[in-house]
């Protein structure tokens, strides 16, 4: 610690993730449960011998950097999606990515410890994080310390409500090459309704989300996302 209360420290790796962007990255992990994500470690912090008895959990604690957020001067209240985006709360009452040390914290599961010449990097499940986001940390999740069945969750303490995704033209058996899983990954992220949070139910809006290889075009009516179009590469699909 310096003489002005400052620390500093290095990313131990970076996550490979299906969200190209920040908006359409689900506000919370587990929210997409079969997206796939794999974290990649920087030497020599991916030396085997530093995960040697990670195969007995099944979750973990991700500590990251919001480092697409641009973040100059502190501000003690923010406007949470959950709150309609139109109601000011202190800071330190959400989970805002606008905060001092820009940190964020996600319990993510295992899918699959990946070794491969001594070294090792994690597949996990349900990322909330951006393609590239850099990891600070990582801890096991314990769930006899870490799971608080009485706790109270404020204005979250329950899930968001999901919209039905309608796939319009020939977009779904487009997106269905990508395998089931990844679809059901995009399906699940979409119902989550990536507007912003202050947009009514059919604002009439085209709005474009970047997942795995594809632009999604969609706009939203009547409570429905409606996927009507999917760029790859640069070019129409369908």
């Amino acid at each position: 610690m310096t003489e002005n209360n400052e620390l500093s420290f290095s990313p131990i790796g970076f996550i490979r993730s299906p969200y190209k962007e920040k908006f359409a990255v689900p506000r919370q992990p587990g929210l997409a449960p079969d997206a796939v994500s794999v974290i990649e470690f920087y030497p020599p912090y991916n030396d085997e011998l530093a995960f040697e008895g990670i195969d007995g959990f099944s979750h973990i604690h991700v500590i990251f950097l919001f480092d697409k957020i641009d973040y100059k001067k502190f501000k003690p209240k923010v406007r949470p999606p959950r709150l309609g985006g139109n109601v000011s709360v202190g800071v330190f009452s959400t989970r805002s990515p606008f905060r001092p040390n820009r940190l964020g914290l996600s319990v993510l599961k295992i899918r699959r410890v990946i070794r491969e010449k001594g070294k090792v990097s994690l597949e996990v499940l349900g990322a909330d994080l951006v393609d590239n986001t850099p990891i600070i940390d990582i801890k096991p999740y314990i769930p006899f310390v870490d799971s608080v069945p009485e706790a109270v969750g404020g204005f979250a303490s329950a899930p968001p409500p999901m919209f039905e995704v309608i796939f319009e033209n020939d977009t779904e058996s487009v997106l269905k090459k990508l395998g089931e899983q990844k679809f059901r990954a995009i399906c699940q992220t979409l119902s989550q309704d990536p507007r912003p949070a202050y947009k009514d139910a059919t604002d009439g809006k085209v709005y474009v989300v970047k997942i795995y290889s594809f632009s999604i075009s969609f706009i939203v009516k009547d409570s429905r996302i409606h996927v009507f179009s999917v760029n790859a590469n640069g070019e129409t699909s369908c």
